[in-house]
């Protein structure tokens, strides 16, 4: 079972492995820095005639390379956790309805696939399941359609704004030995620091970050030090430097003296190049950390290059409704510790 540890941290006493990820992704993303890593690339409207099917052919798709890759039946997959940004999760709903596994939707913006890793590996600590895949998706039409303007319309995008990721992932949890341990896994609290840009989302997360941040470490009695990376997704660029000050503020630094270079990396400011790709402050989306966590880091885990990460799911809590309201974004961040062995 899992043991509470501190105000927001719960250790596992139960090995939950990471067996196997899956990640598509569309052909901007192919053409970022990070290309290489990725199972395979399909075009934004994967031969849909909307957005909104693109997406759920993607989590489809991912799901089934998955499944291939893993070599099990449905049957003995115990439940999928799957969400994306639209209205209701549709795109999980609708890419998973012909799975036949038991389904769980989840919505924690970006942060989604943080918030799978957190109940997945719950619900096989408590010894009730041994197989769990975990899903997120995003698509870049559909989620500027329904969170900002079409982008037929040409709007101008200021250089805080965010590209949001077209693409899935998944990841396959077991109680079966081999691969990286989730060790711990900390479950964030909403913040709120009244930014009401959707163009700025990391300013919206960054505080929530911090703070997931600050209560593993303190609940575990941890410095920075002690992983070799602590991962976001998605800050960006803008969201990362806020992070980084923060941290420092309430006395975390997250640079590594020894290596010249931050301890802290960001999936949102790494998938894409911002310069050559246009994409201002980075990349974001459900996608985002799915795919850059379920292809490079999870590689970098395998090859031993990387032995203890903290991956920082962050999201910013909004809904089309909210935005055209002018209702203040809120925050949320989920951290999973993760071991290779």
């Amino acid at each position: 079972m899992s043991t509470k540890q501190g105000k927001q941290t719960y250790t596992n006493d139960r090995k939950v492995y990471i067996k196997e990820t899956a990640a598509i992704v569309g052909p901007r993303e192919k053409e970022g820095p990070l290309g290489d890593y990725f199972d395979e690339v399909q075009n934004e409207d994967f031969d849909e005639k909307s957005w909104e099917r693109a997406e759920a052919k993607f989590t489809g798709s991912v799901f089934q390379k998955l499944m291939r890759k893993i070599q099990l039946k449905t049957d003995d997959i115990d439940c999928i956790l799957a969400g994306d940004l639209m209205n209701q999760c549709i795109a999980s709903s609708i890419g998973l309805r012909d799975s036949g596994v038991p389904y769980l939707g989840l919505f924690g913006a970006c942060s989604t696939i943080a918030e799978g890793m957190v109940t997945g590996s719950l619900l096989i600590n408590s010894g009730g399941m041994d197989n769990v895949i975990c899903m997120a998706s995003s698509n870049f039409c559909a989620a500027e359609k329904t969170f900002r303007m079409p982008v037929e319309q040409g709007g101008q995008r200021p250089p805080t704004a965010q590209w949001t990721v077209s693409g899935a992932a998944g990841l396959w949890l077991s109680s079966q030995s081999g691969g990286p341990v989730i060790t711990s896994v900390t479950i964030g609290k909403i913040t709120d620091f009244n930014v009401t840009d959707a163009n700025n989302m990391g300013a919206a997360m960054a505080p929530a970050a911090a703070d997931t941040i600050i209560a593993h470490l303190s609940d575990l009695g941890l410095e920075p030090s002690y992983y070799d990376a602590i991962i976001t997704g998605d800050l960006g660029l803008t969201g990362s430097g806020m992070l980084r000050e923060l941290m420092d503020m309430h006395g975390y630094s997250l640079y590594d003296e020894r290596n010249n270079c931050f301890r802290h990396q960001d999936c949102g400011a790494m998938i894409f190049d911002p310069i050559k790709q246009k994409t201002h402050s980075g990349g974001s989306g459900c996608g985002c950390i799915a795919s850059v966590f379920a292809s490079y880091f999870y590689k970098q885990l395998q090859g031993g290059n990387l032995k203890r990460i903290l991956v920082v799911g962050t999201g910013a809590l909004m809904s089309p409704v909210s935005v055209k309201q002018s209702e203040s974004i809120s925050g949320i961040a989920h951290a999973v510790a993760i071991e290779a062995q």
